[in-house]
């Protein structure tokens, strides 16, 4: 049971001790799931961190790869220098003094992803999945008049769905930012609500201004020019 104490979300995952944020739609996905993984982390807790990688994931070094889909990136990871948002990412947290690693899966279908996502549930002992949308795409159904861009979204929204892992939630970052890409927010509040009405929606919380520009100068240091 939560209160104005503890927003649904945290009470949500109240008693899982390793949790996985994830994000869905490839990208930089990720990263908007950061504010969920900075506040979770704490005594007891463990927090991971995976990515659907548009990366060219084909140039890293085999000793990188877990399973087939699915590749351990870390600050030393050979691959790109222009566009390598997990190993940017790996690097900002090991100056942190934090676990470095962030897992990458590569752009495939449901099935190998859902082994993907099976695997690393095994290996890190995963009681929790958190899939990030940066955006607000993967709530659409797909009778919208603008759908945005969810086709990683529903593949790994599909993937998660099979895998056996007591708590499996989907978190967006980002209200509004899908309008460029066709999204009518109007149908993302009916969604939620019809989320609600079904006891799915664990409900909202707001990422202060201060923290989003200290994310935003953090990453400008981390990329190259």
């Amino acid at each position: 049971m939560t209160s104005l104490h503890e927003p649904s979300l945290f009470g949500a995952l109240r008693g899982s001790d390793r949790i996985l944020a994830a994000g869905a739609g490839g990208g930089f996905d990720v990263y908007a799931g950061l504010p969920l993984a900075f506040a979770l982390m704490g005594p007891g807790k463990s927090v991971h961190l995976a990515n659907l990688s548009f990366s060219t994931l084909d140039l890293i070094d085999v000793d990188d790869w877990c399973e087939p889909n699915l590749a351990a990136i870390t600050p030393v990871t050979r691959g790109h220098d222009r566009y390598f948002p997990e190993r940017t990412l790996a690097r900002r947290l090991e100056a942190q003094g934090m676990d470095s690693t962030v897992y990458a899966f590569p752009r495939t279908g449901v099935r190998p992803l859902r082994e993907a996502y099976r695997e690393l549930v095994r290996r890190l002992d995963i009681d929790a999945v958190v899939l990030v949308d940066g955006g607000t795409d993967i709530l659409m159904r797909g009778n919208e008049s603008g759908v945005g861009t969810p086709e990683e979204d529903m593949t790994s929204l599909a993937a998660v769905a099979g895998v056996e892992v007591p708590v499996r939630l989907v978190t967006c970052a980002g209200f509004g930012i899908d309008a460029y890409h066709g999204v009518c927010h109007a149908h993302v509040r009916e969604n939620l609500a019809a989320l609600d009405r079904d006891g799915a929606y664990p409900g909202a919380l707001t990422v202060i201004e201060w923290f989003r520009q200290d994310v935003e100068r953090r990453a400008r240091r981390s990329i190259p020019h």
